[in-house]
């Protein structure tokens, strides 16, 4: 039998946390280290209002890079809780960039506008980067580190304005390191 993650990706964070702890936010969110410590694939991607992205530039900062589509549902009913992370925290330091797969640019900013979102979202045209990424399913969310070396990636949901969650983030600002500090 097979399973889609995304839908049973939120059950799954909840049984985790209450497993793992706060003591371990990546444990808690259910964040596989898979890819750690590699370097983050160099990209450069168009935002809605035409603004070129590059990952270099992002040097220095978390990163929430999340895969997503307006066609997907768990997508679009995790938005609202990746607005409320990035409003806690100074955009000098960490930054969300949500990549989407949607071919549909006008869908999409209408989506953004109507949730009232903030954060950057790239257009992957050609689905390179969620390659290079090697995304296979939606929503998928990568972390970055101040070093741009991945620190962990779930597939799935989740309530990223958790306290979990931002203490993830939180731990991850006040080390310069983050990829180690696993």
């Amino acid at each position: 039998m097979r399973f889609r993650q995304p839908c049973w990706g939120p059950a799954l964070s909840l049984i985790l946390a209450a497993s793992v702890g706060a003591s371990d936010p990546f444990g808690a969110l259910g964040m596989s280290p898979a890819g750690s410590g590699t370097t983050l694939p160099a990209f450069s991607l168009t935002t809605l209002d035409g603004q070129v992205i590059r990952s270099k530039d992002q040097s220095g900062k978390i990163v929430l890079l999340n895969f997503w589509a307006t066609w997907c549902v768990p997508c679009r009913e995790e938005m609202p809780s990746l607005e409320r992370l990035r409003r806690q925290f100074d955009s000098n330091t960490f930054t969300i960039l949500a990549i989407t797969a949607d071919r549909q640019q006008a869908a999409v900013k209408a989506f953004m506008r109507q949730q009232g979102l903030g954060f950057p979202t790239l257009l992957d045209e050609d689905g390179e980067v969620s390659r290079s990424f090697m995304v296979r399913a939606l929503p998928a969310t990568v972390l970055i580190g101040h070093d741009q070396k991945q620190i962990g990636r779930v597939v799935g949901p989740r309530a990223w304005d958790s306290p979990e969650a931002v203490a993830l983030i939180r731990r991850l600002l006040a080390r310069p390191n983050s990829a180690r500090d696993r």
